[in-house]
């Protein structure tokens, strides 16, 4: 049996341990231990501290424990799950130079937005370990007191709205925990109002829309006061109305595409049109979709029912066989005047954009006077000027014959009544 040969070893020779494997030891402690020094000889100046920071990143570890440094610099020490500071017997493992030892009044909480802004300037890595801790933090505000959350809320604001971290970072707000205790709507009750003083109403529903929570904020509150008359009042107390008719707004787009869903595969099925007619009129009156919503939405979903010829001379045809079906579905929903115009408008509007329709304008307008869907006082209204500006001459030149006829049709019925 074969037995291995040991291979030589050279005496003498010191083995050299790889870079990669001298990479000193994660000790967050002892980061947080050279920032507290620092931030201790700085003290209550803010400018001190910013020069102090900037110097440090050349010396400290800022990307391997970014985390650490912006514990730190918001709550004073390093957070623990539940968010509390850990500490290490009587050894001090704390600052008062942090967000939540300052001052609640907003000129004081600007300054401390500055140190934060100097900071990701000079070192721009920081920036996606902010947005991290961000959500952390906000993660523990069952740990932190009322007056540290409020800070934490206004501090918040400036930062959205700076942009320094996205308006998405609320949306760890919708936390079960956090909703049901009422923390959650009280943080981002004060975010807004902040966020409104600071920078306007314009910044804040813009910024809620890019942060995709327009159409969300009923999840901030508690599930027993999920109610659009708490919303509204709570939200109205503190001087965010505008933001209740973002909210209504997002909730009746999001109804309608229900509606419409839900229409166009009633209208596949072949239900009976009253019972469409009922279930459209209920929809419509709990979420407050008005008449002429109503109307175009309907226009649009039987439209979207039939795979039209490509073929001009035939989509004539085509259409008012199609249209003639659902005649009694539309004139359910033309019951005033405002209504039957923006029917009008819709149909004006669709046989623009589609080419093959621009020249049967007319004869569905024809189609819906014989009935009863749109009225002689509307298309004549409509004729003078109620039209818009998409194919005007061309649509007014298809419907000239048509109100002359109505037009004699009315002399002649005046005429009459004079005789009578």
């Amino acid at each position: 049996m074969s037995q291995k040969t040991e291979k030589p070893v050279l005496s003498g020779q010191r083995i050299k341990t790889r870079k990669r494997d001298e990479r000193e030891k994660y000790d967050p402690s002892g980061f947080r231990d050279s920032i507290l020094v620092g931030l201790d000889k700085a003290g209550p100046d803010l400018d001190a501290v910013s020069k102090f920071l900037d110097s440090a990143g050349s010396k400290l570890d800022y990307r391997r424990y970014g985390e650490a440094l912006f514990d730190i610099l918001i709550a004073g020490g390093l957070l623990i799950p539940g968010g509390q500071i850990a500490q290490e017997g009587d050894k001090m493992c704390k600052t008062h130079s942090c967000i939540f030892e300052a001052p609640c009044d907003m000129a004081s909480l600007r300054n401390y937005e500055q140190v934060f802004t100097k900071l990701m300037r000079r070192y721009k890595y920081l920036e996606k370990m902010f947005e991290e801790e961000m959500k952390k933090s906000i993660g523990f505000l069952k740990g932190f007191s009322e007056q540290e959350r409020i800070k934490l809320a206004r501090m918040t604001a400036l930062w959205i709205s700076n942009g320094s971290v996205p308006p998405t970072i609320l949306q760890v707000l919708i936390n079960e925990h956090l909703v049901k205790d009422g923390l959650s709507l009280e943080f981002l009750l004060e975010v807004f109002v902040t966020w409104k003083q600071e920078k306007g109403m314009t910044s804040l529903t813009s910024g809620l829309k890019r942060g995709g929570l327009e159409g969300r904020l009923m999840e901030f509150f508690p599930p027993n006061k999920r109610s659009e008359d708490h919303l509204k009042s709570s939200f109205d107390d503190k001087g965010l109305s505008d933001l209740v008719k973002l909210h209504l707004a997002q909730a009746s787009q999001e109804a309608k595409r229900d509606l419409q869903k839900e229409l166009k595969e009633k209208l596949n099925d072949g239900a009976p049109i009253k019972e469409i007619v009922t279930d459209i009129r209920e929809a419509a009156s709990k979420h407050l979709i008005s008449e002429q919503e109503i109307i175009t939405l309907i226009w649009s979903t039987v439209m979207s029912l039939a795979e039209w010829n490509k073929k001009e001379e035939l989509v004539a045809e085509q259409a008012l066989k199609h249209l003639q079906k659902y005649t009694q579905l539309f004139a359910s929903f033309t019951d005033n005047t405002k209504s039957e115009m923006a029917l009008l408008l819709k149909i004006q509007e669709y046989c623009y954009d589609n080419m093959n329709f621009m020249k049967i304008f007319q004869k569905i307008i024809l189609l819906f006077y014989k009935k009863e869907v749109i009225s002689e006082e509307v298309i004549l209204k409509w004729y003078r000027d109620g039209h818009s500006v998409k194919g005007k001459m061309m649509f007014l030149e298809q419907m000239k014959k048509f109100i002359e006829w109505l037009q004699n049709a009315e002399e002649e019925s005046e005429s009459e009544e004079e005789d009578d």
